[in-house]
């Protein structure tokens, strides 16, 4: 029967459940804070840092990043506290606080490993606060005072075991298993009461309200105690079926139940049912083990399996189909009291007032819908089916026609509106029967998702791979006279037309384009480019105008901005939200955001929806923090360093990353920074999420690292500012400029004393080389006199030589002339011709021609008979005339007159002659003694 009535509350809490509008909530997975599940306590230090206590250690959060420190003794800590700068810890058999050092990191120091202190056997620490100077550690047996003035410890030992303590104001609560709740004054336990439920059951929540002490109870329900009486509290049924493992009561006087299995029910401050959050609901477990609450009225949670945190004091609610009932919301409008959701399954509503119900589907809307556009007092749907015209919780099609994209005002006066659908565009005409399509303008067959009025009858369709197109139309609307696309306007991914007033503008990742009337071009205005597109990149071309406020959305990669007119006519007025996509989890392409109250505005998204409360969005000031500067060689790994310290850096360490934080927990609230390095780079960097810098290889010098942060529209208050200096490299430190100069004075010096001895020595040569000259001259002469006497003596021998040739051949012809009157008077029979021969033979002596032609030979070519005597020592002398006259180049026939032989015998001298020599067949015997 208990059973059945937990289901019938969980029924009856459904509803609100499934409908309800949430606090956002932030996730981070063991994977992301990188150690174990299971999280037990949760602190936030006065640097507004966040610390929980882990199985593995202490974590330690800055917005920015997470920070491990492993457990003193490698057990789980399960307590954490935060005092000044210190954070209080307890684990197994020990406990202990953590300092920041130089390098910003924590140091621990132990409390528990004092000499006069001896823990009991097996004990663990659970829980820590404090009261003015003292620190107090509970664990199962004992609660240890530690005087923070002092250093002293005091210890507490209760008749039985503590299964959990609190502080009110500054008194200390307790209570003993079994005995029921106890205070300690004076270093006693007095007893409160003795409820039954206070022995059987775990109390896990104890506060002050007004003039009672209300009691919660793990499973027996809540209960007051007010003057030593107790009294039950009325609670929702279904809190009462929770198992609760911890309790926190808000500043707002609101209830946070952290459950076993039930995942976080809030409760107002009359404890009536707000909200759950379990895993189907926004967090990753439901095993609540402990909940904090920050500064800025942040619930933090610590589960068995991740640490959450609930934006609960925020401009923001989200809404999360987690059901998958809805779809993804592509559009929305109010129209009285009724709120309409335009998603991927329908559309869908509800009443403004009951908040908890869940949305209803509009019968016959089930589809795609694209857009929800009020004209007048009617409200279009665009649907994937056609034309909607919306009343209440019913619509009546008004066309058939597939894909209709939007529907915009064509004439007021003319009661005429116009729609883009896939196959281009149509009008719409508001008759006495209402509503009706009246004609489709031919000639213009192209989807347009997106378009505006031109002058002069001109209608221009942005179309996302084709480009946009300018369409000009007849007087009524009803066909095209010619399209053609804008080249300066090329196609771009998500790019959209929005009419804004009487203005036109285009926008792409190229800029923020606006149509100039006069000229009918469209013109970049880098003004609005710059508003829209500085703190973030280009998502979207899709501008939303909201006519109610005047106010024209756009969104970025990390914010969400609007424009409204400034104080002059041609002046805007940026205000910019710190909302990144991410966070938003926008259809890309399809953002859409529309007005549903006074100044409360619905984001459509992929899960659902959020809400966003302007009246509520707060400009607090902030600051930005220096988490850790690292600093290493260029092929080393980086270190922390000692942020105080001011000594310059080795040239080789010019390695340097910084770590900067902005302490801020809101899940749509963007940190965005800025960082210059002076020295290097003096212009500030493009706005960045990214909260750390790295610099390599930076030259010597004196730098100055800057950084500050922007959310939205507030800046930090403060511009973080840390100068370092690198020293120069060893050579050209100080020193060695020094050694330089004296070495360079000294290398000048010996330059001179080597100049001087270089020229004296060049000087010397110089007049070396000159007499060398001269006598280079003179034997020049003495050359050329020996030269021209050479040619003389040349010229001697060849005339010798021409004599010698001459004289052969007068011989030669002499004693052919000879021959020849001998042979003729041989002829003859006369008587006197004997004598006349007879004196012929006396001029043909052979012994006589031969001294004659020697002398003469050995004048022109002395030393031949010699070499070729030598070379052939057998050689005759007949054999060395007929070498002489081949030596002469003589013919046989020439040779025969001089040896007074016939040529035929000639001949046969020659042959023996080359045998004698042993020339080679091959070889030419004239040339062999011409070349001797």
């Amino acid at each position: 029967m208990r059973f059945l009535y937990f289901i019938f509350c969980f029924i009856l809490f459904l509803p609100a459940m499934i409908g309800q509008e949430l606090p956002p909530v932030q996730n981070f997975s063991p994977e992301e804070y990188a150690a174990e599940n299971q999280n037990w306590a949760i602190t936030q230090g006065a640097n507004d840092f966040i610390y929980v206590a882990n199985n593995l250690g202490l974590l330690e959060y800055d917005g920015a990043r997470w920070r491990v420190y492993d457990s003193p003794n490698k057990t789980i800590i399960r307590a954490v506290e935060a005092s000044g700068n210190r954070i209080y810890t307890g684990a197994y058999m020990e406990f202990g606080y953590w300092e920041p050092n130089r390098k910003g990191l924590l140091e621990y120091h132990s409390l528990s490993s004092q000499k006069e202190l001896q823990l009991v056997e097996d004990e663990q620490f659970w829980n820590i606060f404090t009261i003015d100077n003292l620190v107090l550690f509970q664990s199962l047996n004992r609660i240890y005072s530690y005087d923070t003035q002092n250093q002293s410890l005091e210890t507490f030992s209760p008749r039985g075991n503590i299964t959990k303590a609190f502080r009110i104001d500054k008194s200390v609560y307790f209570q003993l298993e079994g005995q029921g709740l106890f205070q300690l004054q004076e270093g006693k336990a007095v007893l409160l009461s003795d409820a039954e439920f206070l022995k059987s059951d775990v109390l896990v929540g104890f506060f002050k309200s007004e003039s009672r002490y209300n009691m919660i109870m793990a499973r027996s329900g809540f209960f007051s105690l007010k003057n030593d009486e107790v009294s039950a509290l009325t609670v929702p049924q279904s809190v009462q079926e929770a198992v609760i493992y911890s309790c926190q009561k808000l500043r707002d006087g609101s209830l946070m139940l952290g459950t076993i299995s039930s995942g976080l029910i809030h409760l107002d401050e009359a404890f009536n049912f707000d909200y759950v959050l379990n895993q189907q609901r926004g967090i990753t477990n439901n095993t609540v083990l402990s909940i904090e609450e920050d500064r800025d009225a942040n619930v933090w949670l610590g589960l068995d399996n991740g640490i959450s945190v609930i934006n609960s004091s925020t401009a923001f609610k989200v809404f999360r189909d987690n059901a998958g009932n809805l779809g993804s919301v592509y559009t929305s409008a109010r129209v009285g009291d009724y709120l309409y959701l335009g998603t991927n399954q329908g559309l869908f509503y509800r009443t403004i007032q009951d908040k908890t119900s869940n949305y209803q589907l509009i019968p016959g809307t089930k589809g795609q819908v694209w857009s929800l556009t009020k004209i007048g007092d009617d409200l279009f749907c665009g649907h994937h089916e056609g034309t909607f015209l919306v009343d209440k919780a019913q619509v009546k099609q008004l066309a058939r026609t597939p894909g209709t994209w939007q529907v915009q005002w064509l004439s007021k006066a003319q009661g005429l509106a116009i729609q883009g659908n896939y196959s281009g565009l149509y009008v719409l005409q508001n008759t006495a029967n209402g509503w009706q399509l009246r004609n489709k303008i031919s000639g213009f067959d192209i989807s347009s998702r997106y378009f505006g009025l031109g002058p002069n009858q001109t209608i221009y369709v942005s179309h996302e791979y084709k480009g946009v197109f300018k369409v000009s139309v007849n007087e009524n609307f009803t066909s095209v006279r010619n399209y053609e696309l804008i080249p300066e306007l090329p196609p771009a991914e998500k790019a959209g037309i929005t009419s804004y007033k009487d203005r036109l503008f285009y926008v792409s990742n190229a800029g923020v384009y606006e149509l100039n009337k006069q000229t009918e071009a469209f013109q970049l205005d880098s003004l609005l480019t710059r508003s829209f597109f500085e703190t973030g990149t280009y998502t979207t071309g899709k501008l939303t105008y909201d006519d109610a406020n005047d106010r024209l959305w756009a969104f970025n990669s990390q914010e969400i901005s609007y424009l409204k007119p400034g104080i002059l006519a041609d002046e805007f007025e940026i205000n910019r939200f710190a909302l990144p996509a991410k966070a938003r989890r926008d259809i890309p392409g399809f953002e859409n955001i529309t007005p549903v109250g006074t100044n409360v505005y619905l984001l459509g998204n992929s899960t659902g929806y959020t809400l966003f409360d302007l009246n509520e969005a707060r400009e607090e000031g902030f600051s930005i923090r220096l988490r850790g500067v690292e600093n290493g060689t260029r092929d080393g790994k980086l270190q922390y360093i000692d942020q105080d310290n001011r000594e310059p850096y080795p040239n080789e360490q010019s390695n340097f990353r910084f770590m900067f934080s902005v302490p801020q927990y809101d899940k749509f609230r963007a940190v965005v920074y800025q960082y210059r390095l002076q020295g290097y780079y003096e212009e500030w960097s493009a706005w960045s999420p990214e909260a750390l810098v790295s610099y390599e290889n930076l030259p010597y010098g004196d730098y100055v690292f800057e950084v500050r942060a922007r959310i939205g529209e507030s800046y930090s208050e403060n511009t973080l500012s840390y100068p370092f200096q690198i020293k120069r490299p060893w050579y050209l430190s100080i020193l060695a400029i020094v050694c330089y100069v004296v070495l360079g004075l000294l290398l000048i010096a010996g330059i001179q004393i080597y100049n001087r001895r270089y020229y004296r020595k060049q000087k010397q040569r110089l007049i070396e080389i000159n007499n060398r000259r001269i006598e280079l001259a003179n034997s020049e002469k003495q050359r050329e006199i020996i030269r021209l006497e050479n040619e003389k003596l040349q010229q001697d021998v060849d005339s010798k030589s021409r004599e010698l040739a001459a004289s052969t051949m007068n011989l030669v012809k002499k004693n052919e002339l000879l021959n020849t009157i001998k042979k003729e008077l041989e002829q003859t029979e006369q008587k006197n011709t004997k004598t006349v021969i007879k004196i012929i033979d006396n001029n043909l002596d052979p012994k006589k021609d031969w001294e004659f032609f020697k002398e003469a030979f050995n004048n022109a070519d002395k030393d031949f008979l010699k070499k070729i005597k030598r070379l052939h020592p057998k050689l005759t002398p007949n054999d060395l005339k007929l070498c002489a006259y081949l030596r002469l180049n003589l013919t046989s026939k020439e040779i025969a007159p001089l040896l007074n032989i016939s040529v035929r015998s000639v001949e046969i001298k020659r042959y023996r002659l080359r045998k004698k020599m042993d020339l080679e067949r091959e070889d030419g015997l004239v040339e062999y003694i011409l070349s001797i």
